[in-house]
């Protein structure tokens, strides 16, 4: 009799125990959980950081106003440093112990390659990535994966469309980039481009690469070099970092010719470290940062003056910024539609048409469209100052002058 009391109290207080772990273990209800796995340390810390900023900024204005059906966002952002073998244990860290809603803002393209299966696996929305690789533009899409900016490949594209338009011939065009998936996105993008333009064999031209996270560019710049080809343009496809050490040494070689860039490179770090070494750089860009009539462009501003005061406006996290407001958008219906939940947000993503969040263009997605934009803004270095670039042919003009 006693023996059996003893068990019933002991199940009873294992019982109680299970029960007060389950509750303390329990998401805040308060609170929506938002995870990040960016490089927020390392050579390409500025990406993750401006990016971090960005989304912050937003959630900081929308807390400010009540939150999201009442709830609160909280961002947390963990630092993969742009390496894949810490961006895999922060999104399952972020996605099994913090129970996020979803992944917002992650940077890169070779973290996209181990964080894009663990989101699908753990079905769990990856939203907005700071990357434009085909790996997380499948066709049809992943239901997991949501994008916001244009893709490496309509970033190549417009380069090549606009170099041919002032005269420069696929055979003086030369290519430098990122040894890895991030690279070879680009690199692949511009293939396709100049075979569409009716250029035969692409993959002859000149092409250095350099390893991911070192400043180990001689290498790929000399590949470059000893082609012999006469050479007015370089595309370039990595990171600040490295793209300027490699723009200043190659300008002795080639100090007239036009260097482009996509968005990734991190513009306003590749500008301050260039300097005076900056004109005819040219950097694509998928957020359109001159535009400031553009009601989001001056609240971004704003905000970012209000919750970040010592930071200066800067594409990256402007980017965040719209990541953050489109994000959010989704957010809003979804509660109002009592979806509030990780499939219920995607449901919401997939049926959204003509949505328009002041950038001058409208959202639509379906099941068969997880990409928000496809528009490109081409952007130039001219005296230090970085303007808008929409006539190419300044280009020569700017060539002649310097």
């Amino acid at each position: 009799m006693k023996k059996n009391i003893l068990i019933k109290m002991n199940i009873v207080f294992a019982m109680v125990i299970l029960f007060s772990n389950m509750v303390f273990a329990a998401p805040s209800s308060d609170t929506i959980k938002v995870g990040m796995t960016s490089a927020l340390s390392g050579p390409a810390k500025d990406l993750g950081q401006s990016m971090k900023e960005g989304v912050e900024t937003y959630f900081d204005k929308i807390n400010a106003a009540g939150g999201v059906d009442g709830k609160k966002l909280e961002l947390i952002a963990l630092d993969d440093q742009y390496e894949p073998l810490l961006a895999a244990p922060n999104m399952r860290k972020l996605i099994e112990e913090e129970k996020v809603i979803a992944v917002i803002g992650n940077v890169g393209t070779p973290t996209a390659v181990v964080t894009v299966p663990i989101a699908n696996k753990e079905k769990t929305l990856l939203f907005a990535p700071f990357t434009g690789a085909g790996i997380l533009r499948k066709s049809p899409p992943d239901r997991y994966v949501i994008n916001l900016r244009a893709s490496y490949a309509e970033e190549t594209a417009t380069m090549i469309k606009g170099l041919l338009s002032i005269g420069i011939k696929p055979d003086e065009m030369a290519f430098f980039t990122q040894n890895d998936a991030y690279g070879d996105s680009g690199y692949a993008g511009a293939m396709i481009a100049l075979k569409a333009a009716g250029y035969t064999h692409p993959e002859l031209l000149p092409y250095g690469r350099y390893a991911r996270n070192t400043l180990n560019i001689e290498e790929g710049l000399v590949k470059i070099i000893s082609a012999g080809k006469p050479i007015k343009t370089i595309i370039m496809v990595g990171a600040y970092a490295p793209i300027a050490k490699f723009i200043k040494l190659a300008k002795k070689e080639y100090p007239n010719a036009l260097f482009l860039n996509v968005s990734f490179v991190g513009t306003d770090a590749l500008a301050a470290d260039l300097g005076k070494d900056g004109n005819n750089v040219i950097i694509t860009q998928v957020v359109p940062y001159f535009n400031n009539s553009l009601q989001t462009v001056i609240d971004y501003k704003n905000d970012l003056n209000k919750y970040f005061p010592n930071a200066q406006p800067g594409l990256g996290s402007l980017e965040g910024y719209i990541a953050a407001k489109l994000f959010v958008t989704g957010l809003q219906t979804a509660a109002k539609e009592k979806k509030l939940t990780r499939e219920g947000i995607i449901d919401v993503f997939e049926n959204m048409r003509n949505i328009d969040i002041g950038i001058g263009e409208t959202i639509s997605f379906d099941k068969n469209n997880h990409q928000a934009l496809h528009t490109v803004w081409p952007t130039v270095l001219i005296d230090e100052k970085l303007e808008p670039l929409t006539d190419w042919s300044v280009l020569v003009k700017e060539d002649k002058k310097h």
